[in-house]
């Protein structure tokens, strides 16, 4: 990434791919993860972030210049 972040690289991606209007569902399909960790990234990323819904986490990304090589990779 080339922005400082208080995400981890897992709820970056997580949180990019809700930037793209994903579901919850189609995140956890596309990173082959559960919905429940899909669930939990985005719970911590709004903690961290200070953001109340998905929608102000998605502008709270848009704000930011990521570099997030593969946001179909998993962390296993």
């Amino acid at each position: 990434m080339t922005a400082t972040t208080p995400l981890t690289p897992s709820e970056a991606r997580v949180s990019a791919l809700l930037l793209q209007g994903m579901t919850n569902r189609a995140i956890a399909d596309r990173l082959v993860i559960s919905l429940r960790t899909v669930e939990c990234h985005i719970s911590r990323a709004l903690s961290k972030t200070g953001c109340r819904t998905r929608l102000e986490l998605a502008l709270w990304m848009m704000e930011r210049p990521f570099n997030l090589q593969d946001s179909r990779g998993t962390d296993r």
